[in-house]
């Protein structure tokens, strides 16, 4: 229902799209600029090494954390400044909507308080709301991401300068408009934000259920399973060279939690030193372990030295070796031998101390079957719940279009879209 309703918003999205123009306007509707409607102010940080400016602070200084915790409409901030630092700062007054043009670009809230804002964001204020009304004005900024990256100056991160935000334009239609607009916005995202919520809540139950098997595996054991140092049924295989003719695997060709190769087959050349592998290697990532970048190749080819190239002994299944890799009890461990605190590694030399207990090789295969067929299982739904999540995504982008082109001004109710 919602994948037949979505095709029908784009699809009268793009037909808008081929005929829009300043002579297609809905009637009533206006373009201004950011600039004549709100009065944009930058935000700033006090000193932190000025205590005068922090101690015993009252007043709220928004940073994006806020948005992490509390989402769009902004009641309090994690963070407050002293009576001293506001001689520094510029308040802005309650509906003021913030707006990152910095780093997390496009990121956008509204204040429902008076408060103050670090440098990441500006502050949006309305100058007139008889013109705009400061929740259309939020709805709004949620459609400029890309148009602000476009605006970006990209020296070393993105930055979009007071004077370019001014120039951006606005559709305005009428405020009784702007103000029924935005009463079907909420509903509507209200009821897409509930299902999403359920979506995300199925998609980690699913994940969460192969875990817990994984994890009863190799904690529960079985009876009769050997016990032996992880370093005396493999061997960290270091033939280093740089390899011709053969395809590359580095770390970011390796899909975190699923051991999926996204790279290519394609042979290719590095200049810096490789570990050659084959069919026989697992491939573990020991750079950020708890990236979980597990890899069992089903090719030859040559890998980056910040992956772990392991043969495994004539014991040891190297799926079953690979399931153990990405329990969520041996990440632990293995996140326990970092070293290194900008680029973490697992510390190789413990992880090959670890007690490692294994039944004989055709249990091991039995129990190689069960968890790729479990495995399998959750991989599928984790796909459904994961696509209705994007399908929400993009009935929620789809919505926005329709808004800010004058398509809300009659026919179905928008919340309609959310049902089944």
């Amino acid at each position: 229902m919602i994948k037949e309703k979505l095709q029908n918003i784009k699809s009268s999205h793009q037909a808008n799209l081929e005929n829009q123009g300043s002579d297609n306007l809905q009637h009533g509707w206006e373009i201004k600029k950011l600039g004549e409607v709100c009065e944009i102010v930058n935000g700033s940080t006090p000193l932190r090494s000025n205590k005068d400016f922090w101690e015993n602070g009252n007043f709220p200084w928004f940073t994006i954390d806020d948005i992490r915790e509390q989402g769009r409409i902004i009641s309090k901030t994690k963070q407050k400044v002293t009576e001293a630092a506001l001689s520094k700062l510029r308040v802005l007054p309650k509906d003021t909507v913030l707006l990152c043009c910095t780093a997390s670009v496009g990121e956008y809230a509204i204040t429902k308080i008076e408060l103050t804002t670090n440098q990441q964001f500006n502050g949006l204020i309305v100058k007139d709301r008889n013109i705009l009304s400061p929740e259309f004005l939020m709805h709004y900024c949620s459609t400029l991401k890309d148009k602000l990256l476009n605006l970006s100056g990209k020296t070393t991160i993105d930055f979009i300068a007071i004077g370019k935000l001014k120039s951006l334009e606005i559709p305005l239609p009428p405020i009784s408009e702007q103000q029924r607009i935005v009463s079907i916005l909420d509903k509507a995202f209200a009821a897409i934000e509930k299902a999403k919520a359920n979506a995300e809540q199925n998609l980690k139950n699913a994940k969460e259920l192969f875990e817990s098997y994984l994890q009863e595996v190799f904690d529960k054991k079985g009876d009769g399973w050997e016990k032996k140092k992880l370093g005396e049924v493999i061997e960290y295989d270091k033939n280093q060279n740089i390899h011709k003719g053969l395809p590359y695997v580095g770390l970011e060709h390796i899909e975190s939690n699923s051991g999926r190769f996204i790279g290519s087959l394609e042979p290719q050349v590095v200049k810096s030193s490789t570990f050659y592998f084959n069919e026989q290697h697992v491939l573990y990532g020991r750079l950020r372990p708890y990236l979980n970048k597990v890899l069992l190749p089903d090719f030859e080819g040559h890998c980056s030295t910040e992956i772990f190239p392991i043969k495994v002994g004539k014991q040891i299944a190297r799926e079953f070796l690979f399931y153990w890799l990405i329990a969520g009890s041996t990440v632990k461990k293995i996140d326990a031998t970092w070293t290194g605190a900008r680029m973490p590694r697992a510390n190789m030399n413990q992880v090959l101390e670890f007690d490692f207990a294994f039944p004989t090789l055709k249990e091991q295969q039995t129990i190689v079957r069960q968890l790729d067929a479990l495995r399998a299982e959750t991989q599928k739904l984790e796909g459904l719940y994961q696509k209705k999540i994007d399908n929400l995504e993009e009935l929620k982008k789809s919505i926005l279009q329709k808004a800010f082109s004058g398509e809300l001004s009659g026919g179905e109710p928008i919340e309609s879209i959310t049902e089944n």
